[in-house]
């Protein structure tokens, strides 16, 4: 408790000054919006593409996509994935790997994309076009070893310009 000749003193040095109605000085300028440079850069590269005459039909899908969701994950984070609108923060490419070498390459991928915080992978399988048998094997491995691991949350196959049927985008869970 304040004794009384404290409180006199205080009221006398607080003479003459006024009360402030807020705490807060206001800067004299307003801060720039950021600017999104990375995704702007993807826009204009999906624009570039789709303004693109020239018509391959070797680029064109042919309906073996790869899907996949775990259960308890909302279909619009599955859809923003097959649209490509997570950003891809890392990439592995498993051409040439034989079945072995590639399972535990993609193993260490996906532990280090996790331990660094990454939520968005490519992994290219291919297409398996040089093959003998012009199946993908790797591309039905990949799916499977993929299913099994509780740390991804959802595939699918990537967007024509990303390598397409060749190549999938995995969503992982946060560490």
């Amino acid at each position: 408790m304040v004794s009384h000749p404290d409180r006199r003193l205080f009221r006398h040095s607080m003479e003459g000054t006024t009360i402030l109605k807020q705490d807060r000085i206001r800067p004299y300028r307003k801060k720039p919006a950021p600017y999104p440079a990375q995704t702007r850069s993807e826009e204009r590269e999906v624009l570039r593409e789709t303004l693109n005459c020239s018509f391959d039909p070797s680029e064109h899908e042919n309906g073996d996509e790869l899907l996949f969701v775990r259960g308890g994950v909302q279909q619009k984070i599955l859809r923003k994935l097959r649209r490509g609108e997570y950003l891809v923060e890392k990439e592995l490419d498993l051409h040439g790997y034989r079945v072995l070498q590639a399972r535990d390459t993609l193993r260490e991928f996906l532990r280090d994309a996790q331990s660094q915080g990454r939520r968005c992978v490519r992994i290219i399988h291919g297409k398996g076009l040089r093959s003998p048998e012009k199946q993908s094997v790797l591309k039905q491995k990949v799916h499977h070893w993929l299913k099994q691991r509780d740390d991804v949350l959802a595939f699918c196959t990537a967007r024509s310009f990303d390598g397409g049927t060749g190549a999938i985008y995995v969503l992982l869970k946060k560490k």
